[in-house]
């Protein structure tokens, strides 16, 4: 009740003070902010997871079984394991390719139409054109599916040819020669990552054989599990079913620098903004000894008539947790409301300053993204709140230690 009426209290009546209010309001923004970063950290780590692996896939086959007919025996047997979606032979190989508006370098990726239609990240995602054509024909067809900003700067669309220089294509007696061959767009495909629609064609598989000089072999099978986070759990059972001569990677071996750089990063931003938060929240210590100071009279008082040590420890202590729980309850309905709608603010930002919040080519992602994560919001809360405790305690046991004497010996 006492801390009750001392929150209440006017300034003028020596009640809490600016710097009080400047704590509340510190430890709010803190922990909107913390929120709201580690919400967009943790949607662009779920939308760069989410693409990377629907293009990617989460396991790889290398080795000794990758030749005609042993190949097709280990895909057999790879897709009888429980947890696997998918096993698709492919071939991944650098061409130059030629249009009508530029020459540039692209990454090729040789895979039959079946796999194809099943990679839903790119099927599913057609800007332009169809995959009837894909994969038809003499030797595997002509047609070639395209990332949408490569199709672009290339200056092709659906129907129309782009030509293909591979630097291993033909073999002769004097070794392999560039093989170069027109081809006919048939789609184009946009998975919302610039890294990949800039990048990638795909070409039927016998196709890509015939054109990188593979003959009857392919680079890897590619493996898709029903939960791509643990994928290093299946390297066991899919290296049993491929067989001793099959070496098995997953996804997070095969790009550990960047992984390893997301996680660090986001280690490293809790760190930082933790400490933002402890830092804001040591203001508590300065509004509760001004308190302290200002009521003077009132703890003598208090003390004379029988209140005990602990009674005014436990009253400047609510003080100080109150504000404390205030700025982290209003931290976390800001917070939350910012990365709910993140999307409507990046908008509106944009369209304020005519410039571009997020820009795909840099970020890989065409838009913001943003995911709460309700367990980190708890600890969030929970790390804000002990810290408010901690500092409110250092003036709270410094008000319970005054002497009612000598606070009343001029009063």
């Amino acid at each position: 009740m006492i801390a009750a009426r001392y929150l209440r209290a006017r300034r003028s009546q020596g009640g809490v003070s600016l710097i009080s209010i400047i704590s509340f309001l510190g430890i709010m923004l803190a922990v909107a902010g913390l929120i709201a970063i580690m919400s967009i950290m943790n949607g662009f780590r779920s939308e760069l997871l989410n693409r990377i692996l629907g293009f990617q896939g989460h396991l790889f086959v290398t080795g000794g079984v990758l030749d005609g007919p042993e190949r097709d025996r280990a895909v057999a047997r790879i897709v009888k394991v429980p947890g696997v979606v998918q096993a698709a032979p492919i071939i991944e190989a650098q061409a130059i390719a030629i249009g009508p508006s530029q020459i540039t370098g692209t990454l090729v990726r040789g895979i039959s139409l079946a796999d194809l239609q099943a990679t839903k990240l790119v099927s599913g995602q057609l800007t332009a054109g169809s995959l009837r054509e894909f994969g038809k024909g003499e030797y595997g067809g002509d047609v070639i599916v395209v990332g949408a900003r490569l199709a672009q700067s290339l200056g092709v669309a659906p129907g129309d040819t782009l030509t293909l220089i591979s630097p291993t294509g033909g073999a002769t007696a004097f070794g392999g020669t560039p093989l170069q061959k027109p081809y006919t767009v048939g789609a184009t495909f946009s998975v919302g990552m610039s890294q990949y629609d800039q990048a990638y064609i795909y070409m039927p598989l016998a196709q890509a054989q015939l054109f990188f000089g593979r003959e009857d072999t392919a680079d890897a099978i590619e493996i898709k599990v029903t939960d791509p986070d643990h994928a290093s759990r299946m390297r066991g059972p899919i290296t049993k079913a491929a067989g001793p001569a099959a070496i098995v990677n997953d996804w997070t071996q095969r790009d550990v620098a960047f992984w390893g750089a997301l996680a660090v990063e986001r280690t490293a931003m809790r760190i930082i903004l933790g400490v933002v938060i402890a830092i804001v929240a040591l203001n508590i210590i300065s509004g509760l000894v001004m308190l302290a100071k200002n009521k003077t009279r009132d703890v003598a008082i208090l003390r004379t008539v029988g209140a005990g040590r602990g009674s005014v420890l436990r009253i400047f202590f609510m003080i100080g947790a109150s504000i404390g729980a205030a700025g982290t309850v209003a931290g976390v309905a800001l917070g939350v409301l910012f990365s709910l709608n993140i999307g409507p603010i990046q908008s509106l930002v944009e369209w304020a300053t005519g410039a571009q919040v997020f820009a795909s080519d840099v970020y890989y992602l065409s838009r913001l993204p943003a995911k709460v994560d309700w367990l980190e919001v708890f600890w969030i809360s929970v790390f804000s709140l002990s810290m408010a405790c901690l500092w409110s305690l250092i003036p709270a046991w410094r008000a319970s230690k005054l002497d009612p004497v000598e606070a009343l010996r001029y009063e």
